[in-house]
C-alpha cells in the first residue's frame, strides 16, 4: 500500500511495511528516503496499491510544473473542497494518480489562491483577496529586482538614485526591513566594510565628518541644535540692585561669546587692594523649572570643538547677562583684600564677601592681545608695558595669584601629591593646549553655522593647529582666582548645608574624580570644598550652585528651608547625574573631532601643494603601544612600541589614515632615545590631564581654573586613546604600593 501525506507543509509520499494496526487507524510505513515512520490513518491524503510511490512522486512533480494554477482556480467551487474532487474539471474523466498528487502539490504550494481548510481540503480565495495578493507578489518581485540591482550598482561603487534623499534615514534611523537598508548590507558584507564606509566610498556621504557629527547630534540634539522659543528675560529682578563703583576687566578667547567671568581691582588704605572676581548672574533671571531652565537642563552645557561650539544658552539669553564691554550687568562678585604681596587678608572687615549687585564692565581683554605683553618680569618691574593699560592691576593679580597657588601646594603635598611648578613646563615637555582654526581655501574661517549644516562637505577646508604654552602669566592669574572662587563658595555652600554639584578628587580608583552633592576634598587641586560655580553661562552646574548662592545671600541661615534645592532633593541627585554624563559625553566628542582634525592635517594642503602620504614625523610613546605625534595633539596606537620606555621618541611613518574609524597605519622608521628625566616623562604621561575640561585655548575663562591635576591614571590612561585597550590592573597595583603624583607640566 502507497500513501501520500503532508509533513512541514510538504507533500510527500510512502509505503506500507507489513499491515496496519488495530482497525487500521495507524500503518507503518517506509518514506522514499528509507526513514520508518508511523503514520495514522487520519493524516493520509490519498492510498494506492500502484505504481511505486517513487514514480508516482517524479510523475507529479513533471506534471505540477504545468498546472495552470488560475484555470484551477476557477475551475474550483465557492465551498470547502477535497482536493481530489476538481481534478476531473481540471484533467477530464480520467484522472491518473500522478494527476492526483500533482494537483495536491500545486493547491499546498498556492496559498494566495487557495485558503487550507484541513488536510487535502481547500478553499477558494475571494476574487478581490486574490486580486491584491497578486500585485502584492507582483511588487514585491519587482522590489527584489530592484534591491538586487542597487546592490549591483554599490558593490561596483556607483550610488543608484533611489538612495538620494534617503542617507540621513539609512544612517540614523534605517528600516531595516526596508529594501535600500537591505541593498546597502548585502553590499556593505559582499565588500567587507561597514555600510558608513560604502556610502562614503560611492559619494553619498561628501566626508567622514558627517559621520561623527551626525551620530553625536542624533543622539545629544534629536531635535536639531535650534532653540526653542521662550519668553523674555525680565530685568525686574534685578533692576534694584546696587551699582558698584567698580570697573571689571574680563580675560578671554577671541571666539569667547558667553564671557561670564570678570576681574576688579581697587586701591585701599595702608597698602591694601581689594580684588574682585565677578561672575554672571543668569540665575537672577533663570528661574528653576522655567522655560529657559527646561532648554538649559536639556543641554547641561555648551559643547565645544574645533571649528565650533552649540551653546548651553540661547543667544537671546547669553546676550542678557554676558559681561560684554562698556554695559551694566547684574554680577555675583566675591570681594577679597589683599597686601602688596598678593597675601589674602583675614579678620573682621577684611575677611571675603559675597554680594549681588550690578557691575560696569570696562573692557574685555583678548587673550591674543595681551598674553604676548604680560611676563612675570615685566609685571614685577616698575616699568610700564608698551599697549597694556591695566598693568598696575594685573601686577596685583598676579601677586595674589602666586599666593593662593603656594597655599595649594601646601595642601596637595599634604594630600600625597608632588608640589606643582609655577609658570610654563620645561621645554623638552610636549606642548599640551593648542588651537584649531578651521579655514576654506581662501582662508576664511569656516564659521560654527556653516560647520553644523547637514551634510557636512569639508573636504576643500584646511585646519591649522598651533599651540598655545600653559603656565603663562595670564593662564596663572585666571587659573588661581577661579578656583580661589569655586574654593570660597563651595565652603560657603558646605558650611551652611546647602547641596550643590561638588567636584571632588580623592582616594584612588575608577571614581576618584567625580560630580556629587556633597561636598569633599579636591586632591589634585590642593583645595577642601569645589564647587563649580564660575561659568554659570555654559555649565548647568555652575547655574544650579548659582541659585543657591543667591538663596543664601538673600535669606541667610533660613537658605537651607528656602532654597530650590533642599537637602537629599532627589531632583538634585538626577541633575549632578545626568550633568556628568552629558559633560563627559560631550568632551568625548570634542575628542573625536579633534582627532579627526590631527589626521586630516596630516594630509592636507600646505602652501597650496598638497602633502602627500606617508608622512614622517616624530613621536613620543606615552605607554603600552600608545604615542603621541609630537606637533599635534594626536594619539595613536603602534603595537610594536608597546615594549618601549615612556617617553621614547620615535620617527615613523603614517602609511594612510581612515577617517571614519580615525586610526592610521604607521610603519617605525627609527627609534631615536628617551626625552628628559624620569620625572619628566610622568608629567609627559599626564599631558591633557584636564580632557574633561573642554580646551582652554578654544574658550579661555571657561575652565582655565582647572589647569592643575585632576584625573586619576586609569582616567588619563583611558582617555589618551580610545581605540586601543588599555590593561589597568598594573597601574592600579602600583597606585596601591606607592599612590601616584598628578601634576601639571
Amino acid at each position: 500500500m502507497q500513501f501520500i501525506y503532508e509533513e512541514g507543509g510538504d507533500i510527500k509520499a510512502a509505503f506500507a511495511v507489513g499491515t496496519g494496526s488495530v482497525q487500521h487507524e495507524t500503518w507503518q510505513a517506509e518514506t522514499i528516503s528509507g526513514k520508518r515512520i508511523k503514520l495514522r490513518t487520519k493524516d493520509i491524503w490519498l492510498s494506492f496499491a500502484s505504481p511505486s510511490a517513487e514514480l508516482v512522486m517524479q510523475g507529479a512533480n513533471t506534471i505540477k510544473e504545468d498546472i495552470d494554477i488560475s484555470l484551477l482556480w476557477e475551475c474550483a467551487p465557492e465551498e470547502d473542497f477535497k482536493f481530489d474532487v476538481i481534478a476531473g474539471e481540471y484533467f477530464g474523466d480520467k484522472v491518473s494518480t500522478e494527476q492526483l498528487v500533482a494537483l495536491a502539490m500545486a493547491l499546498q504550494a498556492a496559498p494566495i489562491y487557495f485558503r487550507r481548510r484541513g488536510r487535502g481540503c481547500f478553499q477558494r480565495a475571494p476574487e478581490e483577496q486574490l486580486k491584491a495578493a497578486i500585485a502584492s507578489v507582483e511588487r514585491k518581485r519587482i522590489e527584489l529586482e530592484s534591491q538586487v540591482q542597487w546592490q549591483a550598482q554599490l558593490e561596483q561603487g556607483e550610488l543608484p538614485l533611489e538612495f538620494v534623499g534617503n542617507i540621513s534615514q539609512l544612517l540614523w534611523n534605517p528600516d531595516k526591513n526596508g529594501n535600500l537598508y537591505k541593498a546597502l548590507a548585502n553590499a556593505s558584507h559582499t565588500r567587507g566594510i561597514s555600510p558608513q564606509a560604502l556610502l562614503l566610498e560611492v559619494g553619498a556621504i561628501p566626508s567622514a565628518l558627517e559621520i561623527h557629527q551626525g551620530k553625536f547630534l542624533k543622539e545629544h540634539f534629536p531635535r536639531g541644535v535650534g532653540f526653542r522659543t521662550h519668553p523674555p528675560i525680565l530685568s525686574s529682578t534685578w533692576d534694584n540692585l546696587a551699582l558698584s563703583n567698580i570697573e571689571a576687566v574680563s580675560i578671554d578667547d577671541a571666539t569667547t561669546t558667553e564671557i561670564d567671568d570678570a576681574f576688579s581691582v581697587t586701591a585701599l588704605p595702608n597698602q591694601l587692594y581689594q580684588i574682585g572676581v565677578h561672575i554672571a548672574a543668569p540665575g537672577l533671571g533663570i528661574k528653576p523649572s522655567d522655560e529657559v531652565d527646561q532648554i538649559a537642563s536639556e543641554r547641561m552645557s555648551t559643547v565645544y570643538y574645533p571649528g565650533g561650539k552649540i551653546t548651553m544658552l540661547p543667544e537671546s539669553v547669553v546676550s542678557v547677562f554676558s559681561l560684554n564691554e562698556g554695559e551694566i550687568k547684574p554680577a555675583l562678585s566675591l570681594y577679597v583684600v589683599v597686601n602688596e604681596a598678593g597675601e589674602v587678608q583675614m579678620g573682621e572687615g577684611l575677611s571675603p564677601r559675597t554680594v549681588i549687585e550690578k557691575i560696569k564692565i570696562k573692557k574685555n581683554l583678548r587673550l591674543h592681545e595681551v598674553e604676548p605683553l604680560v611676563t612675570q618680569e615685566k609685571l614685577e618691574s616698575p616699568e610700564p608695558i608698551e599697549g597694556l593699560d591695566w598693568q598696575k592691576e594685573l601686577a596685583i593679580l598676579w601677586s595674589g595669584a602666586k599666593c593662593l597657588f603656594e597655599k595649594r601646594q601646601e595642601l596637595r603635598v599634604s594630600f600625597g601629591q608632588r608640589k606643582e611648578h609655577l609658570g610654563p613646563p620645561d621645554s623638552s615637555n610636549l606642548p599640551r593646549d593648542f588651537n584649531f582654526e578651521i579655514v576654506d581655501q581662501t582662508n576664511q574661517r569656516i564659521t560654527p553655522d556653516i560647520f553644523l549644516k547637514s551634510p557636512v562637505d569639508d573636504r576643500s577646508w584646511l585646519v591649522n593647529i598651533t599651540t598655545r604654552q600653559r603656565g603663562s602669566v595670564i593662564d596663572t592669574i585666571v587659573a588661581e582666582w577661579m578656583i580661589f572662587c569655586n574654593k570660597t563658595w563651595g565652603q560657603l555652600l558646605a558650611n551652611h548645608e546647602l547641596p550643590g554639584i561638588f567636584r571632588v578628587q580623592q582616594g584612588w580608583g575608577a571614581l576618584r574624580t567625580r560630580m556629587q552633592t556633597m561636598s569633599g576634598l579636591h586632591e589634585g587641586l590642593g583645595v577642601e570644598n569645589y564647587a563649580w560655580c564660575t561659568s554659570p553661562l555654559r555649565r548647568y552646574a555652575d547655574l544650579l550652585n548659582q541659585w543657591q548662592l543667591i538663596s543664601f545671600i538673600q535669606q541667610g541661615v533660613m537658605a537651607k528651608l528656602v532654597a530650590p534645592f533642599p537637602a537629599k532633593d532627589t531632583r538634585l541627585m538626577s541633575l549632578c547625574a545626568s550633568f556628568d554624563t552629558t559633560y563627559s559625553a560631550y568632551n568625548e566628542y570634542q575628542n573625536i573631532v579633534e582627532k579627526y582634525w590631527c589626521l586630516r592635517w596630516l594630509s592636507q594642503f600646505q602652501n597650496n601643494e598638497q602633502q602627500k602620504l606617508p608622512w614622517r614625523g616624530l613621536v613620543r610613546v606615552i605607554k603600552e603601544g600608545q604615542v603621541r605625534v609630537e606637533l599635534v595633539p594626536l594619539r595613536l596606537y603602534v603595537a610594536e612600541l608597546a615594549s618601549q620606555a615612556r617617553g621614547k621618541q620615535v620617527e615613523v611613518d603614517i602609511l594612510s589614515i581612515d577617517l571614519l574609524t580615525l586610526t592610521a597605519e604607521v610603519r617605525i622608521h627609527k627609534v631615536i632615545d628617551a626625552i628628559g628625566s624620569a620625572d619628566e616623562v610622568e608629567i609627559f604621561e599626564e599631558d591633557q590631564l584636564e580632557s574633561d575640561q573642554n580646551n582652554p585655548a578654544l574658550d579661555l575663562s571657561k575652565n582655565i581654573e582647572e589647569m592643575s591635576s585632576e584625573l586619576s591614571n586609569d582616567e588619563i590612561l583611558k582617555e589618551l586613546d580610545p581605540i586601543a585597550t588599555i590593561a589597568t590592573k598594573e597601574i592600579n597595583e602600583t597606585e596601591k604600593a606607592s599612590p601616584p603624583t598628578l601634576s601639571q607640566s
